[in-house]
């Protein structure tokens, strides 16, 4: 990416770029939350899970087993990639998380990109700044150098941390450049989607879509033997075919370096063609009268919404489908050493590893569906600074109503999320284990009892906008920080107090655990208080 902004920069006049590091700076500003929290949360990951290798497969045996059992399932293929060596710490991180952090890096350079480029055109800020001493390649590159600059220290950070925690140097610096250079790819991806949508919501999901196509495409050729030629034509599969700590493919790390390149360079040849808050993809014109549907401001929310939500219910029935396949066969994965039961029993459940493991899922679906809740009250904060609640509250709309019809999606959106996982993950583990009715009716009760966990989460957000809107991207630092307490917690072994911060660590955990109501009527009291103080604040403040 960076050659690219080179020779971008030497075939552009100098004042085609005039403006790029102030630009740079100010969206360093406005990401001075959401962007450390990205980059702590995709680069501590990998060595933090590192000693728990040694607990989980103290012995030979073990780690042959392991091998044996991810090799002989093709579900945990399609889950995490090729198992090339599991005999390894290093070799078991990458297997685990090289595809999943390369996702997530994904979106981080999708979303960083967006916010920087379209999304300050829809705004109109873009249109202003480009009447001043700003040159037109300016904001682009500006977007562009923030989201590369963040994989980049993400992959340093990588490896820094794990050759830290005793990995080989070259595997460490492997894992590291995949992870980066994912992140630069899909940069690029990003540059290219902001010039051909119109609005940043469609950009998003251009960009979201090529990740996804990118990860899904991976999982069809790791999973199929006769179509394996598919992973190649992913990034994310490069990622893994780099084979970082089980006899590196150094040559691998050309391909993506020669997407970014060739993928940069369509992105600041598309730029100039095209019109400032304009692009290649024209949008399709609506009715010249709305529809009786959307004369209510529950109605205008479903109308924005009902994208997002579709899509997270989506992905959530197949990431359910997914993990409940393999839920009956996660004995041979786990170790059947004290420690890898004790840490397992720790994430959640206790009677089986299975129930542990289907616990565990219960949790973790909550977790991610909390963000979906942080999504939806967000956009009520992007309809304020659009300029486009001052018309509707101008009108007979009061502001707890329309904040109503957005806030009805945040909290029981979440509920049809955790619903269409655990439906389809309890379904997929019952088709295992021939006990469809019991599989789904626990799995349904696990993911329920998690639902005042993401209530709290997302009340937390609403505070946040009703008393601090300025701060609203805080919200994402509470969603990041409940994760990262519950997911690496147990597993660092922090003190029960530490762990007590997050909400998800209060529900019961079911399958395993007896149902205590307790807990959740304090969750809900939170939810309560802090739902309150966010719509009192809303009320009383002036919009904008």
């Amino acid at each position: 990416m960076t050659a690219t902004l080179s020779r971008e920069a030497e075939a552009a006049p100098a004042h085609e770029l005039a403006g790029t590091w102030h630009l740079t700076r100010l969206a360093l500003r406005r990401d001075r939350v959401i962007l450390p929290i990205w980059i702590v949360l995709l680069s501590i990951v990998p060595a933090s899970t590192v000693k728990t290798f040694a607990q989980f497969y103290p012995t030979a045996a073990d780690r042959a087993g392991l091998q044996a059992g991810a090799t002989a399932n093709p579900s945990y293929a399609l889950l995490y990639g090729p198992p090339f060596d599991l005999t390894t710490a290093g070799g078991f991180i990458a297997w685990r998380m090289c595809g999943f952090l390369a996702l997530l890096i994904g979106l981080m350079a999708v979303f960083t990109v967006t916010r920087h480029t379209r999304a300050e055109e829809d705004s109109g800020r873009a249109e202003l700044l480009a009447a001043a001493v700003v040159g037109r390649y300016a904001a682009l590159t500006a977007g562009v150098l923030v989201s590369a600059g963040a994989s980049v220290l993400i992959g340093l950070i990588q490896v820094g941390s794990m050759v830290g925690a005793g990995l080989p140097s070259a595997g460490s610096l492997a894992f590291g450049a995949s992870i980066a250079l994912a992140g630069l790819v899909f940069t690029a991806v990003a540059a290219v989607a902001v010039q051909l949508a119109e609005y940043s919501r469609t950009a998003n999901g251009i960009g979201t879509a090529v990740v996804g196509a990118a990860f899904l495409l991976r999982g069809a050729g790791d999973s199929t033997v006769d179509a394996r030629w598919l992973s190649w034509l992913s990034p994310i599969g490069w990622v893994q075919q780099i084979r970082a700590f089980a006899v590196e493919r150094w040559w691998v790390l050309l391909l993506p370096v020669a997407l970014t390149l060739v993928v940069g360079a369509v992105a600041y040849w598309l730029l100039p063609r095209r019109d400032v808050g304009v692009g290649f993809l024209p949008p399709r014109p609506g009715p010249p009268r709305a529809a009786a549907s959307l004369r209510s401001p529950l109605a205008l929310a479903w109308r924005l919404h009902r994208g997002p939500l579709l899509g997270w219910t989506i992905g959530m029935a197949v990431v359910g489908a997914v993990f409940g396949s393999i839920a009956s066969g996660i004995g041979g994965l786990v170790g059947s050493s004290p420690q890898a039961l004790q840490i397992m029993e720790r994430l959640g459940g206790a009677h089986s590893l299975t129930q542990a493991f289907l616990a565990t899922m219960a949790g973790m679906f909550a977790m991610v569906a909390s963000l979906y809740g942080i999504q939806a009250v967000l956009r009520m904060r992007g309809e304020e600074t659009a300029i486009r609640l001052e018309p509707v509250l101008a009108t007979s709309v009061g502001r707890l109503r329309w904040a109503g019809g957005h806030l009805l999606f945040a909290f029981f959106g979440t509920a049809l999320l955790l619903l269409a996982g655990g439906l389809f993950l309890g379904l997929a583990n019952g088709l295992r284990t021939h006990d469809v009715g019991g599989s789904v009716g626990d799995m349904l009760s696990g993911m329920l009892v998690q639902l005042p966990a993401t209530w709290v989460v997302i009340a937390l957000a609403v505070t946040i906008f009703g008393l601090l809107p300025a701060y609203s991207a805080a919200a994402w630092g509470v969603g990041a920080l409940a994760l990262l307490i519950s997911l690496l917690g147990p597993i660092l072994d922090l003190p029960q107090g530490a762990l007590d911060v997050s909400p998800f660590q209060h529900p019961p955990k079911i399958p395993g655990h007896a149902f205590v109501a307790t807990p959740l009527v304090w969750l809900l009291v939170v939810t309560a208080v802090a739902l309150g103080a966010g719509l009192a604040g809303w009320r009383r403040r002036d919009v904008g």
